[in-house]
């Protein structure tokens, strides 16, 4: 199971350099309102990438159920918390007004983070 960790913050991890590419050079052009919004985005996927890779490390020393809930919760955490505002950048830079409701779905993710580190706490405190 840590391979799998390890595998998805390094991928994960690329995929905000490329996304952070995108959004300082392409973005700006495009709606450059949205940047910072964006920038969130990618600095929430980069800090929880690495995460996972930690979770991917521990998880061979430590293989408890906690450490497990931390790398879920960190990789539900970047689809929602990460994913919304590149949901919403995408639809405000396209002109789409209301965006759907699509919001809420950031403070959700933004939970899934905190409970990542809390299992995290948790899977450590364990051993």
């Amino acid at each position: 199971m840590y391979k799998f960790y390890l595998a998805a913050g390094t991928i994960l991890s690329g995929l905000g350099v490329i996304l952070g590419a995108f959004g300082a050079h392409r973005l700006k052009e495009i709606a450059p309102d949205s940047v910072p919004t964006f920038q969130t985005g990618v600095q929430y996927q980069m800090y929880h990438a690495f995460a996972l890779i930690l979770v991917g490390i521990l998880f061979e020393k430590i293989p408890v159920r906690a450490m497990h809930w931390a790398g879920i919760s960190f990789l539900i955490g970047i689809l929602l918390f990460s994913g919304s505002l590149y949901a919403l950048t995408a639809l405000k830079s396209t002109g789409k007004v209301g965006l759907g409701g699509i919001g809420i779905i950031t403070p959700i993710g933004g939970l899934f983070f905190i409970m990542g580190w809390v299992a995290l706490l948790l899977a450590v405190l364990k051993k």
